[in-house]
């Protein structure tokens, strides 16, 4: 028997669960899911936003693979603790995978950046998720203007939950906490700003055309600053993706240019206003000890080389909110080599390398092996190639047919796993929460709540 310990439920995880247990290699072969939080699915379940539930959806494919006679869930493990390490790993398993995502957020490295109320985006997707470790993070939107740093698809879900009502989240399974304070929120104005142009914009046709969608809210964008892109003007040479973002940016340039004079007064207009800027580069977070009032960027200009440079002008934005969506960063994992600048593990075809030489039975896939870059999509090769990789090595990896069963020995190793029937208690509880509320299901929003409900599948055993 060929066991293997995955370090991560999310997609990543999944699919290398999956690409192990689908090969007929090495057919006598087990996978243990583990993960440090006691639900499954990563980022499926904390950052899709709540109103993406057809993305969300795609838990019933990854839950199809955990439910798999060959796989084990095993949430509350927290593999870097006392007593679990690599080493410890390699005594219970043949071999160990890890597939534990980018876990924090790029700083910006401006003055102002750590002022009260300016943010990273992970903090605020962390708590519209109902993340346990975010369960302490409180957001009382009492801002009139918000600033959002960056021209991802997190920032446009940032935007966009900001903008949109609480009314229309109600039917999600955000908790009560961030639906009430949305339903409080004071924000009247979302400016979405990037230092480059639109064709180099990160977020995808979809997102973008979202926020074109939203009751009473309005887009706006600047034609002068679109047509300092030189890809703006000749959008032919693009790739598909970005040659569709230019049009619906044109779209919305073109109709705000259409509007009769006057019509863009703040006065004016109703409900909420998302200001897509470009060619802004963050340069200082301004405020106090009692918050933030605004953000100072230096207008950019295209250098010729697809990068920009800064002209020396400067604009305030005011914001009493910042949050900074600049990108996601891997931190190093005990035990693991890290490569401080990619903020990856050095690998060769997700085989762990210690200088240059591969680390037996140990291997990575997912955003910790390559840095935070796709789609979910992207994750299915990535892992497939991983796994190729260990099946390759099977021969060579000890086999434990006697060994100790892990459950077991992760349980003498300090650790109190909540196995895949903890979880469906976790999500009865969620669903008669939700039900109590008068909503559909409702996320456990800390650490306290999800573990008391899981025990209720110990005790009914």
């Amino acid at each position: 028997m060929l066991r293997v310990a995955v370090i991560g439920s999310g997609p990543s995880g999944v699919y290398t669960a999956q690409s192990l247990i689908e090969q007929q290699t090495v057919p006598d072969i087990e996978v243990y899911v583990l993960d440090r939080l006691p639900c499954p699915y990563g980022l499926v379940r904390y950052g899709v936003a709540p109103d993406h539930e057809k993305i969300k959806s795609l838990q019933n494919n990854l839950r199809a693979v955990l439910e798999h006679p060959k796989v084990r869930f095993l949430g509350n493990v927290e593999v870097g603790a006392p007593g679990l390490g690599v080493e410890e790993l390699r005594e219970i398993f043949d071999a160990v995978v890890f597939c534990v995502g980018a876990a924090t957020d790029r700083h910006l490295g401006i003055p102002g950046e750590e002022l009260p109320g300016s943010h990273p985006a992970t903090e605020f997707v962390a708590w519209y998720s109902a993340h346990p470790d975010a369960a302490a993070v409180r957001f009382t939107l009492a801002a009139r203007s918000a600033v959002v740093i960056g021209v991802g698809n997190v920032a446009v879900d940032v935007a966009r939950m900001l903008s949109r009502g609480a009314d229309e989240l109600a039917a999600t399974d955000m908790p009560q906490g961030p639906l009430g304070a949305l339903a409080d929120s004071r924000v009247e104005d979302v400016w979405m700003v990037g230092r480059r142009g639109p064709s180099q914009a990160k977020f995808t046709t979809k997102e973008l055309r979202e926020l074109g969608s939203l009751p009473d809210t309005e887009v706006l964008v600047r034609p002068e600053e679109l047509a300092l892109d030189p890809a703006y003007r000749d959008p032919g040479a693009l790739p598909a993706v970005g040659r569709r973002n230019v049009e619906v940016l044109r779209g919305w340039a073109e109709r705000a240019a259409a509007a009769p004079a006057g019509a863009d007064a703040g006065a004016e207009r109703r409900g909420r206003r998302i200001h897509l800027r470009f060619f802004l580069r963050p340069a200082e977070v301004l405020g106090d000890a009692t918050g933030v009032r605004a953000v100072r960027f230096e207008r950019t200009a295209p250098d010729g080389r697809g990068g920009v440079t800064g002209t020396g002008e400067f604009e305030d934005i005011e914001g009493q909110l910042v949050l900074r969506s600049v990108g996601y960063r891997g931190t190093p994992q005990p035990g693991l080599p890290f490569d401080e600048t990619t903020g990856t593990v050095p690998h060769l075809a997700g085989r762990v390398l210690r200088d240059g030489m591969p680390l037996p039975g140990v291997y990575v896939a997912g955003w910790i092996k390559r840095g935070p870059t796709g789609v979910i999509g992207t994750n299915r090769p990535c892992a497939k190639e991983t796994a190729l990789s260990l099946l390759a090595d099977a021969p060579t990896l000890r086999e434990r047919d006697s060994a100790e069963d892990p459950l077991a020995a992760l349980i003498r190793a300090g650790q109190r796993p909540v196995p895949w029937p903890g979880w469906l208690a976790i999500e009865a509880a969620e669903a008669e929460w939700g039900r109590g509320l008068g909503r559909g299901t409702v996320k456990l929003p800390d650490w306290a709540g999800l573990l008391e409900a899981a025990q209720t599948a110990e005790m009914t055993r």
